[in-house]
């Protein structure tokens, strides 16, 4: 599942994500090899932690994204997000495509995944989207925009933060949610399940929760340092906790991290590098 972060703040944008994929492989036990009993097939999540969820394009040099949930496309050759890229960009020099604002940049990236996801997905699919947070600088605008969009249930792309700033993160966010907006986010459909109260209420309550509960973090103040060090901090948080959990351990590897300012577009301030040995 993994955690990606948009962090639009007034000095510029922080995109944040982890390196782990989780695939999961179908297996039959030994009894129904050999013939006997149909028992139940067995799922077994397989962990890879050094994924690229941190996505940059050549030649959009004030625009960059971060993906999460679905961590592959296809089942008998799954590929991640960032192996499309290549394709991407050839994409985009094909067409002659100049600096893209954000908004282009997010539906062109929606169009081509989409089209990859038809390929390679069967049609009755049923699993989370594969995510993506889109963040940068249109030309000459003061401040950053972020765009969300999901493949394939949401392909189009809705503005996040429009007229102020703030994070944004998906993924297996539960902890994250408990400490920015100060409870988890299955929280008000758990109560309102077990007082017997309609579900038109859940959103009334929702907005209390967080009016009541919400971290007192000026986002508005915060320069850019403090929302790269936030935005590491959360992923951290949820790595930690996830070693002690006996539950789908789906954030895990290096942190990858990057800003977008207007002045200097896309900057790495921190990625994996390949190496000889682990360690």
């Amino acid at each position: 599942m993994s955690l990606g972060i948009a962090f639009k703040g007034p000095e510029g944008i922080v995109l944040a994500a982890d390196s782990r994929v989780t695939l999961t492989a179908q297996v039959q036990p030994i009894q129904a090899q050999l013939g006997q009993a149909q028992p139940q097939v067995l799922l077994i999540p397989a962990t890879y932690d050094n994924a690229t969820k941190l996505l940059r394009v050549s030649e959009q040099d004030y625009v960059g994204a971060v993906t999460y949930g679905l961590g592959a496309l296809g089942q008998q050759e799954p590929r991640t997000a960032h192996s499309f890229i290549p394709e991407f960009e050839e994409e985009l020099k094909s067409a002659g495509v100049a600096r893209l604002s954000v908004k282009d940049f997010a539906d062109r990236l929606s169009d081509f995944f989409m089209r990859q996801w038809r390929s390679v997905m069967p049609q009755n699919y049923q699993g989370p989207d594969m995510a993506f947070l889109v963040g940068g600088y249109d030309d000459g605008a003061p401040y950053g925009r972020v765009f969300e969009l999901y493949i394939p249930s949401r392909p189009s792309p809705t503005e996040q933060n429009a007229s102020g700033f703030g994070i944004v993160w998906g993924g297996q966010r539960q902890f994250t949610d408990r400490i920015i907006q100060g409870f988890d986010d299955q929280l008000p459909s758990i109560v309102l399940n077990h007082l017997n109260l309609p579900t038109s209420q859940e959103q009334a309550l929702r907005d209390h929760l967080k009016s009541q509960l919400t971290a007192r973090i000026p986002f508005a103040f915060l320069p850019l340092q403090d929302c790269v060090d936030l935005s590491m901090a959360l992923i951290q948080i949820t790595i930690a906790i996830q070693s002690w959990l006996v539950d789908v351990r789906g954030v895990g590897g290096a942190i990858d991290i990057a800003t977008i300012t207007r002045t200097k577009g896309f900057q790495p301030i921190q990625l994996k590098a390949i190496r000889v040995e682990r360690g």
